[in-house]
């Protein structure tokens, strides 16, 4: 069950995880995948079948755009930059995350 667990997300983290990775540079997905595996240590498993769509949804929204270009393996590749709403939009949802996160923070800490 943990392995389960570990590879899913909540509805609607994924979209906001794609743009942090985003913030930091113009990537490919698989760059993208590869930036949210290292840095939730391995617990995270984000899937080509999940993050396409997500992109293809947040470029369709107007959060990032794309172009193609060629990769450090000089294959071509579709990479993915942060636009400025996507910068609003991630603000957003961080702040979001954080106000949810501290309400299942307290009801898990319920003694009561």
């Amino acid at each position: 069950m943990a392995d389960k667990a570990r590879d899913e997300l909540l509805q609607g983290t994924l979209d906001m995880l794609a743009l942090k990775a985003l913030q930091l540079r113009a990537m490919h997905g698989w760059g993208i995948t590869e930036r949210l595996e290292q840095g939730s240590r391995h617990v995270l498993r984000v899937g080509q079948g999940s993050l396409y769509p997500a992109l293809y949804r947040l470029e369709r929204q107007g959060f990032v755009s794309s172009s193609w270009s060629t990769t450090e393996n000089n294959r071509r590749a579709r990479y993915y930059a942060l636009t400025p709403a996507g910068r609003a939009r991630l603000a957003e949802e961080r702040q979001t995350w954080r106000r949810m996160s501290r309400a299942v923070d307290l009801i898990l800490a319920m003694t009561d």
